[in-house]
């Protein structure tokens, strides 16, 4: 009896993405920065720090009619119904492009960074300066803008893999960090710790849904060998 032997060469693994131990360093680095920062800032008795009056201080300085306008635009495109319509949309557009991993990498990361920042800040209790033109509520650390903002501009960096995706994405994260300090929402201190935030969480979330989507790959490449 003839025996057919099967000369097809086995389907080759599926390659991790190169970048993946780079954003494990980062995440690890901004996590330990957050903590030392948050330590910093618990040590103070969570009262404004040097370099937080400073900069309080320069911005009053700077203070106009004009930039007031120009601050509210991040802050209420970058505030909760704008954080909702931009990451929906953006989910939207992934599934429309049958990209299903990354609409579910925008919205968890999103949702993430917001389930964690909120009620952080909340135990924290940071009260924000006394002359706030936004919010007065002392919930000041992190900043919850600067935390998605960040998330939102890591993620889709680490997804559409472009550089002026990245120029993009910083311009409006430090837009962000200057609107919050401008209109007195928050310290120095805070928009820092949110940028921090936001970068743990898109490199984490981005980094778990990419070994999550290879070992889902792995299984179909067999079965098509």
């Amino acid at each position: 009896m003839d025996a057919t032997i099967d000369d097809t060469p086995p389907a080759p693994p599926v390659a991790p993405d190169a970048r993946r131990a780079r954003a494990l360093v980062v995440a690890v680095t901004a996590t330990v920065v957050f903590v030392t920062l948050r330590l910093v800032v618990a040590l103070s008795g969570s009262a404004p720090l040097p370099v937080d009056v400073w900069w309080d201080d320069a911005m009053s300085a700077i203070a106009s009619p004009v930039g007031v306008i120009v601050a509210w635009v991040p802050a209420i495109v970058g505030g909760t119904i704008g954080m909702i319509v931009i990451g929906v949309a953006t989910s939207v557009l992934f599934l429309v492009r049958r990209r299903p991993w990354d609409a579910l990498n925008v919205a968890a990361s999103i949702a993430l960074v917001v389930a964690i920042g909120a009620p952080l800040a909340a135990v924290i209790a940071r009260q924000r300066p006394e002359h706030s033109l936004a919010e007065t509520v002392a919930t000041s650390f992190p900043s919850g803008h600067t935390a998605v903002a960040t998330t939102i501009a890591v993620t889709l960096g680490l997804i559409l893999r472009r550089r002026w995706v990245w120029a993009v994405g910083a311009a409006w994260v430090v837009l962000m960090m200057w609107s919050r300090t401008y209109l007195h929402a928050h310290w120095l201190s805070d928009v820092v710790a949110g940028a921090l935030e936001g970068v743990v969480v898109a490199t984490l979330v981005w980094a778990v849904l990419e070994v999550a989507r290879e070992r889902r790959a792995q299984p179909a490449a067999v079965a098509g060998a």
